[in-house]
């Protein structure tokens, strides 16, 4: 049985340079690792973020910062999401450093997940969003 991952530091959002995609740096442990590895989360922004943006949410408009506001909390949502659904595929089973694209291409069977979780936690995000933005 695996032991439990811990999280000690989530740090991002990150603009990926060649790619359409926020990034998000994650540093984990397990008791019996020596030293903390890393975990960046890419988040696609068209086919991920705008997603549950638009389609999921139906939230638009907002000044500059409220956009900023609710970009930053939705890709943040989004990147735990992944993380648990990474975990869940024994993606940490090994020590050692790990990227979790977008799912899209090759872990694309995974969106189907992901898309489940955006439809259960609809009515909270838009509840978040509404008390912390003013959307």
């Amino acid at each position: 049985m695996e032991t439990p991952v811990t999280i000690l530091n989530v740090s991002g959002p990150y603009r990926e340079p060649r790619e359409p995609a926020f990034s998000y740096d994650y540093s984990i442990q397990r008791p019996n690792w020596p030293t903390p590895q890393g975990v960046r989360i890419k988040i696609s922004i068209a086919d991920e973020l705008e997603y549950l943006k638009g389609k999921v949410l139906g939230v638009s408009g907002g000044s500059p910062g409220q956009q900023l506001l609710v970009t930053r909390m939705l890709s943040r949502r989004i990147a735990d999401r992944k993380f648990q659904i990474a975990g869940e595929e024994g993606m940490f089973s090994e020590r050692r450093d790990v990227m979790i694209g977008p799912f899209t291409g090759d872990l694309g069977h995974l969106f189907a997940r992901l898309e489940i979780w955006m439809n259960e936690a609809r009515s909270v995000i838009r509840e978040e969003i509404r008390e912390k933005v003013g959307l």
